[in-house]
């Protein structure tokens, strides 16, 4: 059978010379080590990169919708033995609660400079007024609640106690949500002469601190609303006015709404006081 020729209508197939494989070839093999090449790049960085920027999760602090009154935040582990009746910062012997404190921080994500201060307000409330038991897992719940215990913003609690920038509140003029309190000092302490604002990782206004202010480590200077020593211990002395008992559900919730009249706050004060108390007893 003799085949047709080929209709010059019909393409004629693709030239497929020497020059136009060559060139798809090369190509292709470009490609693939470009693949081949960003892929140990990518699993390289991850390896380098995996390690350092892995977290812990933060430590869980489940909210308690606790009725005011029923009960108080579980106790706390128990705190070392023997500290001297003044502030471990500036006395210097105080290794066993700095110790507890730093280990107490892993579980907690609670600084120790902040730990070591509601410990310090805690052993010192216990020899100055015993029957207010007012525990450092509650002082680290206000803490926690107020300023995130000095590092609200951003900032970060120096070894002197203060935070890296001064916390201030907002003006108190009334606003929705916020009372109205007139300047009281002058804007001595927070700096505002128009209306009083409340200062310091505990959150104190002019007029309590007044009061309430005392200098954790007896060194004879006024006491510091920025300085975490004087605003934990500032703070229970204020929890243990009158003759509460804050091992009570009573005693603790009349002293928390004092502290912040505010249901919802106080939930929030006992769900952090008690997580932190149960973690230190593991």
């Amino acid at each position: 059978m003799v085949v047709p020729p080929t209709s010059k209508s019909q393409p004629r197939p693709p030239a497929r010379g020497g020059a136009g494989n060559f060139v798809g070839r090369l190509a292709l093999v470009l490609l693939l080590l470009a693949f081949v090449a960003g892929g140990a790049w990518a699993l390289g960085t991850f390896n380098r990169l995996g390690p350092r920027t892995a977290v812990d999760p933060p430590f869980p602090i489940p909210f308690q919708a606790v009725e005011p009154g029923v009960a108080a935040p579980g106790s706390a582990g128990e705190l070392p033995a023997g500290q001297p009746q003044a502030s471990p910062a500036v006395t210097g012997t105080a290794e066993p609660l700095t110790a507890w404190a730093a280990a107490l921080a892993e579980k907690t994500d609670i600084p120790p400079r902040a730990l070591r201060a509601y410990a310090i307000a805690d052993l010192l409330m216990r020899a100055q007024k015993p029957a207010c038991r007012v525990s450092w897992a509650t002082l680290a719940g206000i803490g926690r609640v107020e300023s995130r215990h000095g590092t609200i913003g951003g900032r970060s609690l120096g070894e002197d106690g203060r935070p890296s920038r001064p916390i201030t509140g907002v003006p108190l003029d009334g606003s929705p949500g916020v009372k109205a309190i007139p300047d009281s000092d002058g804007g001595t302490l927070d700096g505002d002469t128009t209306w009083d604002r409340a200062v310091g990782p505990m959150q104190f206004i002019p007029t309590t601190w007044a009061r309430y202010a005392v200098r954790a480590n007896g060194d004879g200077q006024a006491p510091d609303p920025h300085n975490i020593d004087d605003a934990a211990l500032t703070a229970a002395r204020y929890l243990c006015s009158g003759t509460r008992d804050l091992a009570t559900g009573a005693g603790w919730w009349a002293a928390v709404l004092d502290y912040n009249n505010s249901t919802e706050y106080g939930q929030n004060v006992f769900s952090g006081a008690d997580a932190y108390a149960r973690a230190s007893l593991g």
